[in-house]
Order: structure tokens, then C-alpha cells, then sequence
């Protein structure tokens, strides 16, 4: 409803705006603590008409025309607070609020057209995912489900690299070392390629052995092809149950071998050495790109391709398929986005849409692979959930051990899941069990708390014979927090129409959504006031638990009964 309300707000003041003979090029709205929306729109009015900005404001809601029925507005009141213009919602935006989120209509954005491909996780099939994958994933992930919610088609891609050094030394290894029977797939893979990092430091034949693998590879050899399959396949079998755990799934696993093979990588290199500032420096074939000092390399002088030189015709491929291109990369891959997207440019392709992540830590230090120091998000999710099992364990002594290990396992995701997305992508995180489980510090714990909370009051409610009808009086919820409840309700919608790249701003309105009910909680007796103001604010409490549960399934955090 907020966004039906933010577009009458748009049309009132246009109308406004022309009646007062002011050009305009934005109306400047936000969200304000002094009112339910407010304009700026005065200030920049101000430097283009030479007036003070609170006369012109004044001017402004002297033109408005609020005189409408109040069926058929969602405005109260707008008033020229200094150069500010806050406008206020009715009776009526509350009542309607209620009651469309009663049918069921889905509060999100209005329904936009178009496909978008996003790629996220895409880690090297040598291991398992580690903690650093795992923001990838779960951005990737939530990315997915905001735009969905805000009405694209959406298609999720994981690149799979099987042509780097990394795989081929994994394949070359097992060779040599044979795969831990007793260990998750991906965790035995990974026990090979660091073995075989270390006969590599051993021995310098290997690396040579490597090296011919890869050229085998690349060239289609089938036997060699065999190898790569079971090691790849393998290895992604384990991450994908990893994912599977996290609520993660992807349509497409798209192997970049398809693109060398297929001829398209080889059209790329052609098209650039025509198109392209190239040159060769004695050792490979680089692409200069402008504005970047640093040369992109396409080719090598054997004639193999590189990963940057595949992945130009991985995104030429996305491209011809869906109207938007999403990637989600690490913080290191800053400066290869840069130059895939002059590369695209050079090939007529279109760029597609960056969101870079800063990387997530443990208080215990670095992560690598290659010389086995890594946290694999496996032993991390069995940490929180046992962590978990612990605080509902203290909690809830009462309940028997199969729903206890089943709220954990709900508890323990969700924190993690939400822990890496609070913040904006852009800014480095240090994840810490106990914060993530910690109900006081308002994560998803404190989140999935509040729609256990309103169950527990619906399912008190029914036992003592109360109905949650549908003709209850909204005009009796008159208490302010009443009123802010239901405002923050009305706009699920208005944040995934502005969240698209931006999940952090989701998982904000979550923990507010979650405030403003405890606060609700606090203010408002439910089963114990008159009859008539009960069965308003059980209608209350039921949207509330149906917008609870459904910002945390954008969040792909599950939403616990009890807890």
C-alpha cells in the first residue's frame, strides 16, 4: 500500500507543481521521522528560482488539491514544514492495508517485465565452499528473491571453472591419491588438490604434468575429459548439498568448457584482435582497455585461452537470452569487472550489472585453500546449529529433542544467512556465532522471535474460542504504535521495489518490522482487551505474522511457529 500512497503523493504534487508554473526534474521523496513521506523538492526549486526554499514550499501545498473523497485517497494532510513538504497517510491507508494483506495480495512491487540472468557463487570445483563463499551465495540468493518478488523472470546461473590450473591439478592429483571414501564429495576433492599442491612443491615434473593436462583438455581429448567429469562432478555434488542446506538452489550450472569447444571463445579472441587494441609482449596476446592501466590477457602463445577470455563468451551467451545480466563478484574481482565490461563494450555486448561484495572473516584469521586453512561452510553451519541447539535447549526444556533440533537447524541458517546480508555489500563483515545468535542484537533470531510471538498469541486466541474474523473494526486501533505497525506493514512492497541490488535494505526492514510489533506487543493487551478492539488487533497480529513470514522467505530464512 505505501507505494500506492508514494504514487498518489507523485501525482497530488505534479499537479501541484504545474498549477504553481514551477519546472521541475525530480519531487525529491524519502521516507521522514516527521512524516509519513516528505518532498525536497523546494530546495533545488530554490537555487533555480532565486527564493528561499520555505516560501516555495509554502507555495507549493498552497496549490494542493486534497479536496477528495476519502475513499478514494490515501492522504490526510500535507503541510509545508520549512522547506520540507511532509505528507501524511489516512484512516483509510491504514484500514486498507489490513485488508489487502487479509486477501492475500501480494505486498510487493508493481510487476516489471524483463529476464535477468544472475551468477553468483560460481566457486572453483577443488573444494568445498568456505566462509568467504558463502556471502556470495547467500547475496546471490537474495538477489534472486527480491527481484522475483518484484516481478522478473529470473534465471540463476553457477559458472563452474573447469578449465583453470586449480581443476587440473585436482585431476592430475588423482592420478596419485585416491578420494577419502568416508568424506563429503567435495571434501575429498578437496584433500587431493591440497596433496597434489604439495607433490607439486616436491617435485616440478608435476606442474609439468599439469600443464599438459590442461592442454589436453582444452584441445577435447575424451579420456581426459573422463577424468575432468568425475572430479568436477564430484566436487559439485558436495556444494550442492552444501547449498542445499543453506535454501540455495540454481537453474543452471553452465560449464565454461562449452564455450572453447563450441568455437564461441575463439570468435571472441578474433573479433578482438580485429576490434581491440592488441598487443604481444613475448609470453601472451593483451588487450589494452581505456582507462585501465592494466592490460587484459586474451590469449597465451600456445594458443590456449584464458579464464577472463572464456568468460567474455559466457556473457555474450547470457546476453542474446534475457534483457539484464547480474554478477555477483568478490572484492578481487573488482578490477576483472572492470575489464570485462571494456572488453563487452569493444564486442557490442551488454555490460552487466556488478554487485561487489567485501569479504567476510572469523575473529581466527585468513582463509586458503591450497594450503588447507579453510573454515568450509559445512563445519560452519554445524557450529551455529549446535550453538543453536544450545540457546533453544536453555530455552525450551519442554519441548521434546526432534523439535528441538528442528528449530535450531531454523535458528542456526537463518542467523547465518541474515548475519551476511545486514550490511551492505560493500563493507567487510566479521561473522561471530554469538552476536548472529544473540536475540538482543536484533538479528534473524530476534526477527524469527517476533512471528513465533504472533503465533503464539493467534494459537492462545483460537484455544480460548476467539475467531480471527473478517469484520473487525480497524478504526479502533487507535493506539500510535498501532498506527506505525500498520505503516511498516504497507511497505514490503515499497522496499523490494528499492532494494533490487541492494539486500541489506531487506534485511533492515525486517528487524524494524520486527521492532514495531514487539512494540505493539508491549503497548496493546490482545486477548485481554474488549471484544471488539480484540478482534481488531487479532487481525492485526495475523498480518503482522503473514508479513513477518513473508520478509524472511525474501530473506530465505524460515519462519519458526515457536521457538
Amino acid at each position: 500500500m505505501f507505494l500506492e500512497f508514494k504514487e498518489e503523493v507523485e501525482q497530488v504534487l505534479k499537479e501541484a507543481l504545474k498549477k504553481a508554473s514551477y519546472e521541475y526534474k525530480e519531487l525529491e521523496l524519502e521516507e521522514s521521522e516527521h512524516a509519513d513521506i516528505s518532498s525536497r523538492v523546494a530546495f533545488s526549486l530554490a537555487r533555480a528560482y532565486k527564493k528561499p526554499p520555505e516560501i516555495i514550499a509554502a507555495d507549493i501545498v498552497n496549490h494542493l488539491n486534497l479536496e477528495i473523497p476519502a475513499e478514494n485517497t490515501l492522504i490526510s494532510d500535507a503541510v509545508a514544514a520549512g522547506p520540507y513538504i511532509n505528507v501524511y497517510v489516512n484512516d483509510f491507508f491504514l484500514h486498507k492495508t489490513l485488508q489487502k494483506i487479509k486477501e492475500g495480495i501480494e505486498p510487493a512491487a508493481e510487476k516489471k517485465k524483463g529476464k535477468i540472468i544472475i551468477e553468483h557463487t560460481s566457486a572453483n570445483p577443488d573444494g568445498p565452499l568456505h566462509i568467504g563463499h558463502l556471502r556470495n551465495a547467500i547475496i546471490g540468493d537474495v538477489l534472486v528473491r527480491v527481484l522475483k518478488r518484484a516481478g522478473y523472470d529470473v534465471e540463476t546461473h553457477y559458472y563452474v571453472n573447469d578449465m583453470g590450473r586449480q581443476i587440473a591439478v585436482a585431476v592430475c592429483g588423482t592420478e596419485r591419491i585416491a578420494f577419502a571414501a568416508n568424506k563429503k564429495a567435495d571434501h575429498a576433492v578437496a584433500d587431493v588438490y591440497i596433496a597434489a599442491n604439495r607433490l607439486i612443491e616436491e617435485n616440478s615434473d608435476f606442474l609439468k604434468d599439469v600443464e599438459k593436462l590442461m592442454r589436453e583438455y582444452e584441445a577435447g581429448d575424451e579420456a581426459v575429459m573422463r577424468k575432468y567429469e568425475v572430479v568436477v562432478k564430484k566436487c559439485l555434488s558436495g556444494i550442492q548439498a552444501s547449498l542445499q542446506r543453506l535454501n540455495i538452489q540454481h537453474d543452471l550450472f553452465v560449464w565454461e568448457s562449452e564455450f572453447v569447444r563450441g568455437g564461441a571463445v575463439e570468435e571472441v579472441m578474433e573479433e578482438l584482435k580485429q576490434k581491440g587494441n592488441i598487443k604481444f609482449d613475448g609470453s601472451a596476446l593483451l588487450l589494452q582497455l581505456e582507462g585501465i592501466e592494466k592490460e587484459l590477457v586474451i590469449q597465451r602463445t600456445d594458443g590456449t585461452s584464458l579464464y577472463t577470455t572464456r568468460d567474455l563468451a559466457y556473457h555474450r551467451w547470457k546476453s542474446d537470452r534475457c534483457d539484464r545480466v547480474i554478477d555477483v563478484f568478490g572484492k578481487d574481482h573488482e578490477l576483472v569487472s572492470q575489464q570485462l565490461s571494456k572488453a563487452l563494450e569493444i564486442l557490442r555486448v551488454k555490460v552487466p550489472e556488478f554487485v561487489i561484495f567485501e569479504f567476510v572473516s572469523l575473529p581466527t584469521g585468513s582463509l586458503s585453500t591450497r594450503a588447507g586453512r579453510y573454515i568450509a561452510a559445512d563445519e560452519l553451519m554445524e557450529k551455529i546449529e549446535e550453538r543453536a541447539y544450545e540457546e533453544v535447549d536453555k530455552r525450551r526444556g519442554d519441548l521434546d529433542e526432534g523439535k528441538k533440533l528442528e528449530i535450531a537447524k531454523k535458528v542456526g541458517i537463518g542467523a547465518l544467512r541474515y548475519d551476511m546480508v545486514k550490511v551492505s555489500p560493500d563493507k567487510h563483515i566479521t561473522f561471530d556465532f554469538d552476536d548472529a545468535l544473540d536475540i538482543e542484537k536484533k538479528g534473524a533470531p530476534f526477527i524469527q522471535y517476533s512471528h513465533a510471538r504472533a503465533c503464539s498469541i493467534l494459537m492462545a486466541a483460537e484455544e480460548r474460542g476467539y475467531v480471527i474474523a473478517d469484520d473487525y473494526d480497524a478504526s479502533l486501533l487507535r493506539e500510535e504504535s498501532e498506527k506505525e505497525l500498520i505503516k511498516k506493514l504497507s511497505k514490503l512492497g515499497y522496499v523490494i521495489s528499492s532494494s533490487e541490488l541492494k539486500p541489506h535494505l531487506v534485511a533492515k526492514y525486517a528487524r524494524e518490522l520486527a521492532e514495531s510489533f514487539n512494540l505493539f506487543y508491549k503497548d496493546c493487551p490482545v486477548l485481554n482487551a474488549d471484544a471488539g478492539l480484540r478482534k481488531a488487533r487479532l487481525a492485526l497480529v495475523d498480518c503482522a505474522k503473514t508479513v513477518l513470514s513473508d520478509v524472511l522467505d525474501v530473506l530465505g530464512v524460515e519462519s519458526p511457529e515457536e521457538m
